[in-house]
């Protein structure tokens, strides 16, 4: 018999309760904020415009803001250094032709270190353009890849969304490999379509060992995934996905990484991808390997991410109002295609399924402990085999999505307060205040 983890497994009943970002008021904890006066007065430093590779080691500092036209790619041996409180942009988009991405190469190095008061900044030229009237949009930015040596299971693999070019290969056999430092930073209207399900995400990372350093770090209104993992072992702390158009995480190709400390933030009136016409837009998603690398799902090494203290967060209710005019959500947690998960700690609401194991991605393998699961339509679905737990809690029934203790986390029913009291969840009361100044929730 399945046994459940503190799994308090709450099946809610969807109700119309009318909600909206603009009910936030300015000054709550962990309130909404307008754009930023430094968004505005970074428009009027001067701009530099940088295009091709980087061979030599290399510094944007704050005094201008970097313009990044088409590819930019940090060759082997190369560390680019961005200095806290720099701003990066793209050039102006031309449809079909790849621009505003920042790769970091296998042998490579990115040595980003913003802080909470002064983080570093990825974003849309319409929030540096000095006009207040003007907004941005997904994809106006193309994205940051990092790219490294660390063990994925399909050897050597093209990076997702960027045309075949060997600089733009990932995978090796060096688990401890080290891309460099990404800290306090924010990547802002990230994404390109390159052609369906090749797309580049907000923040990339593919083959990224374990020696390289990453926290403190936000995606927000995506094209694609907020944060997707290629394989690797790289372990970031302290990360926030908000509001992207298909997965706030995915993992794929083996990682075997641990992540601490990650919320994700569904925004019901943002983009959402569909899949025949149905939505696909998951709190997470894993898969081993896609159907054409191997269509056993074997691939060694397995996609087992190590997940602790999330706070995956869709909706407040199954209806709202105004009503979502594009597709909506689907899970919280989908493991597919062979995938495997260690999960504890965490908190899933909000969308209508809450964990969810394919056919094929047998939950025998996993283990779910200290997690509280709800759903609008299931709490868990497992098709084969059955996780490892420790603690069984009843089912419960709620009206409204369950918000585990959490202040206020929903972010379309006014201002967000993640705080949550004890162990579980992204913000608790031992990791500290660590969303404080350098997050961003209103654009």
């Amino acid at each position: 018999m399945k046994k459940l983890s503190i799994i308090t497994l709450c099946l809610a009943a969807g109700i119309f309760v009318s909600s909206c970002k603009k009910e936030a008021k300015n000054g709550e904890a962990f309130d909404n904020r307008s754009t930023s006066a430094a968004d505005y007065s970074a428009s009027s430093l001067p701009v530099t415009t940088v295009s091709g590779d980087i061979t030599t080691n290399t510094t944007w500092d704050a005094s201008h803001v970097w313009e990044i036209s088409g590819v930019v790619t940090v060759r082997s041996g190369a560390t680019l250094t961005i200095n806290a409180g720099t701003f990066i942009k793209s050039t102006v988009n031309t449809a079909g032709v790849q621009n505003g991405v920042l790769v970091i190469a296998k042998g490579a190095k990115i040595n980003a270190v913003g802080t909470s008061t002064n983080p570093i900044v990825f974003t849309s030229r319409y929030l540096l353009d000095g006009n207040a009237s003007t907004v941005g949009h997904p994809g106006d930015f193309g994205g940051v890849i990092l790219l490294g040596n660390a063990k994925i299971n399909v050897g050597d693999k093209l990076i997702e969304g960027l045309a075949d070019d060997p600089k733009f290969h990932y995978g090796g056999s060096n688990d401890a490999d080290n891309s460099g430092t990404l800290q306090y930073a924010r990547i802002e209207y990230a994404g390109y379509v390159l052609a369906p399900n090749v797309e580049v995400n907000s923040l990339t990372l593919g083959g990224v060992g374990s020696g390289t350093t990453i926290d403190h770090v936000q995606a927000s209104y995506g094209l694609d995934d907020g944060f997707e993992f290629f394989g690797g072992k790289v372990s970031p702390k302290y990360l926030v996905s908000f509001g992207n158009d298909d997965d706030q995480f995915d993992f794929d190709n083996g990682f075997t990484g641990s992540i601490q400390y990650a919320i994700a933030v569904a925004d019901a009136y943002s983009t959402h991808s569909a899949s025949s016409g149905a939505s696909d837009s998951n709190g997470i998603e894993s898969d081993n390997n896609a159907p054409t690398e191997d269509a056993t799902f074997s691939l060694l090494p397995k996609t087992h991410p190590t997940l602790a203290n999330f706070s995956v967060i869709g909706t407040k209710t199954a209806t709202l109002s105004p009503a979502i005019t594009s597709p909506g959500f689907k899970y919280g947690f989908r493991n597919r295609r062979g995938t495997e998960v260690t999960l504890s700690n965490s908190f899933f609401t909000g969308y209508p399924s809450g964990v969810v194991f394919d056919a094929d991605a047998s939950a025998t393998p996993s283990t779910i402990n200290g997690t509280s699961v709800h759903g609008f339509s299931a709490a868990i679905s497992v098709a084969t085999g059955a996780y490892s737990s420790t603690v069984a809690n009843p089912t419960s029934t709620a009206a409204t999505a369950p918000t585990w203790g959490m202040s206020q986390p929903f972010y379309n029913a006014g201002a967000v307060n993640f705080l949550a009291p004890g162990t579980s969840g992204a913000l608790t009361v031992g990791s500290g205040n660590w969303v404080a100044n350098w997050t961003k929730f209103t654009f």
